[in-house]
């Protein structure tokens, strides 16, 4: 069997809980992301500290022999077969679990047992929403899974012999319009490399959207997703996008609808929705999000324009690695101003984070300071906290100004910082 590339960055989240029989263990994020990989390497993991295999069972109800179950009962059966000859604790991985109705009734059970530990993978929002919170509140963690960071995309590539570019900014342009599915790294041929990405998005709406919600008008859905696609990194008004989808339809729509929809698409883990904060009145702005990308491959797989716009993408690939980092991201604003990211870790500790291009290019100021510069810095030095500040470009020179860290943004995510 092939060895698979071991992503640290979650099994180092999950290690302390892999004991732990009172609390289940959910894994969820974008179909393809590499979670059922996760749930494999948790237990080759297992398998190496001596637990025994009768006391380990992998169900993955996407795949033969339980593709099957569908019902609370036929999961129970298979699982109390699995485990016939098992004593001690056993180790419980269901992969898609969200195929079963009212699963969280069985799951729930097992853990009243105590002497389960139980591992779960869903690809999508419904698993963590409705019966599941009020029948589990306090009894599950979850981990959100995301598609390769770029330090895993350039070690998964190592890993399988694949060629990679020497010059680090051209390495990463890569990255940014091949994505991180992990399949596409061992895809050779660009354009196999979007089909692959296209097919996922189509499971997507076969297995997480259509089959779990009623979408009645198909047509103002696909421009909903389509436009948020092309569109990422902007922000989004609710009162906005439905005037623009009334004058590409040439019809009225409901808020309602258009609202739903876009949940949908959350749920679906297509897109991640970042909330605006305001610095001054501690309040969240409702009305004013920004949407961003789970993978810019959604984006370049549906364009033939491989142009990169570093505006988005970067505030994209920062927001997704904060993400993953374990930070709660919010977009700032001060006044009239705004800063990129406010960062709070687990700690209730805050970083701030402005993300550019470059702060070297464009006119100047009487001082003969470049505007842009001017620009990314002065939010950042509008906040009077002692909290780090970060401002990340794509710029080799690197600037010392009151005390805000100035980074290069590729060898940053190279090297896998925190924002401390």
């Amino acid at each position: 069997m092939e060895q698979l590339y071991k992503r640290e960055a979650y099994l180092e989240k999950i290690r302390p809980f892999y004991d732990l029989p009172d609390v289940i263990k959910v894994l969820t994020g974008v179909r393809r992301c590499g979670k059922s990989c996760i749930m494999e390497m948790i237990r080759e993991e297992l398998v190496g500290k001596g637990v025994p295999d009768r006391n380990l069972l992998y169900i993955h109800l996407d795949r033969r022999p339980y593709k099957g179950i569908r019902t609370p009962d036929k999961l129970e059966e298979a699982i109390d077969k699995g485990f016939s000859d098992a004593s001690g604790l056993k180790y419980l991985f269901i992969d898609e679990i969200q195929n079963v109705k009212n699963f969280e009734e069985v799951v729930n059970a097992y853990r009243e047992e105590g002497d389960y530990s139980i591992f779960v993978t869903g690809s999508n929002g419904y698993l963590l929403s409705g019966q599941l919170v009020t029948k589990l509140t306090g009894r599950y963690l979850e981990f959100e899974i995301h598609t390769l960071s770029f330090k895993e995309y350039e070690e998964m590539k190592a890993q399988y012999g694949k060629p990679i570019d020497p010059n680090l900014d051209t390495e990463f342009a890569s990255y940014v319009i091949e994505g991180g599915f992990p399949l596409t790294v061992r895809i050779d041929e660009g354009e196999a490399k979007r089909a692959y990405v296209k097919g996922v998005i189509e499971e997507i709406y076969e297995k997480d959207i259509k089959k779990n919600k009623k979408i009645r008008q198909r047509a103002l859905f696909d421009t909903i997703q389509t436009y948020i696609v092309n569109n990422f990194g902007a922000t989004t008004s609710l009162k906005a996008l439905c005037g623009r989808l009334e004058s590409a339809l040439g019809r009225k729509v409901r808020k309602e609808t258009v609202y739903n929809y876009l949940q949908i698409l959350q749920d679906a883990k297509i897109v991640l929705k970042c909330r605006r904060f305001d610095l001054k009145s501690k309040r969240s702005l409702n009305g004013e999000e920004k949407y961003y990308l789970s993978d810019l491959s959604f984006y370049f797989a549906s364009n033939v324009d491989n142009r990169i716009n570093y505006g988005p993408v970067l505030e994209n690939i920062v927001y997704r690695y904060a993400r993953m980092m374990g930070y709660e991201a919010s977009v700032g604003r001060i006044g009239n101003l705004e800063v990129d990211f406010i960062l709070r870790d687990q700690r209730q500790d805050y970083a701030y984070v402005q993300v550019a291009q470059t702060i070297m290019a464009g006119p100047v100021n009487e001082k003969g300071v470049p505007l842009t510069e001017e620009r990314e810095y002065r939010p950042l030095e509008s906040i009077k906290d002692n909290y780090p500040k970060y401002l990340l470009t794509m710029d080799h020179l690197l600037q010392k100004r009151n005390g805000i860290k100035h980074e290069n943004i590729v060898a940053f995510l190279k090297e896998e910082k925190a924002f401390e």
